[in-house]
């Protein structure tokens, strides 16, 4: 059985999957935002098996770090990561919104948090290989543009989603060529189309499938060797943008990341 920390497990896709998981006898380390309700989940799933809670404000880079620090140092064993915590779109016609350190909200929740809390965590991931990252991503992406990656002109919530969904695919595909070799396989997925979330039901979306449909991706990914570095749509081997693939595009969208995290 492994040690699974998933992040934004509180609702949604991640509350589903984290039941599915503590079910089947995995340890389900659960990440939330607001402490009443992360503790009150670990709670429920403590009913069915062995889970503990985690709380950090994922637009915090800050956070971020210290997540990793606190599950690294409670659970030396974790051997599967699953991000899955994001911001949607926005209410319709909402504008520009930033992080605690500044940067745009959606790139800061969707791709930078994962980028950091991997990068903090794969020393444990390498040490208990074989192990698993699997990026919640989604078939919605537009190339990041690196001139102004922080989406300050022209601003439109759905793009900046799928920019930043862009980015944590490319950035999946460059992890798994650096990766290779050490037992450490990582996937990115999207999971289903506009799932009956409060991130699709605050774009004023009709959702279309439900969080169980992209569960079953989701679970696949963490428990069974897939391979790594592929885009998946569902359970199914799918194509993430042509752009994402472009090896000089994942050059310069990591000097870019670089630079965003150190700031």
């Amino acid at each position: 059985m492994s040690t699974i920390l998933i992040t934004g497990a509180t609702s949604g896709l991640g509350r589903y999957v984290a039941f599915e998981l503590v079910r089947s006898g995995h340890v389900v380390l659960v990440h939330g935002r607001d402490a009443g309700r992360t503790e009150r989940l670990a709670e429920e799933l403590r009913a069915e098996g062995d889970a503990e809670a985690f709380v950090a404000d994922l637009a915090s880079l800050a956070q971020v770090r210290e997540l990793a620090g606190h599950v690294a140092d409670a659970h030396p064993e974790l051997d599967v990561l699953v991000n899955n915590a994001g911001v949607g779109f926005g209410a319709p016609g909402a504008g520009r919104e930033v992080s605690v350190d500044g940067h745009e909200l959606r790139l800061a929740v969707n791709y930078l948090a994962p980028f950091v809390l991997t990068r903090a965590l794969l020393p444990v991931l390498r040490a208990n290989a074989p192990a698993r990252i699997i990026n919640v991503g989604s078939a919605g992406q537009e190339p990041l543009v690196f001139e102004d990656p922080e989406f300050t002109r022209g601003y439109d919530g759905v793009s900046a989603y799928c920019r930043s969904k862009f980015a944590l695919a490319a950035h999946t595909f460059a992890l798994a060529e650096e990766l290779d070799g050490t037992g450490v396989s990582v996937n990115v997925l999207h999971p289903a189309t506009y799932m009956d979330t409060a991130m699709v039901r605050e774009a004023d979306v009709t959702p279309w499938s439900t969080v169980a449909d992209g569960a079953a991706g989701v679970l696949a990914l963490a428990t069974r060797d897939m391979g790594s570095g592929g885009f998946y749509d569902g359970t199914r081997p799918g194509r993430a943008h042509a752009a994402a693939y472009d090896p000089q595009v994942r050059t310069r969208l990591a000097a870019v990341t670089d630079q965003l995290v150190r700031t």
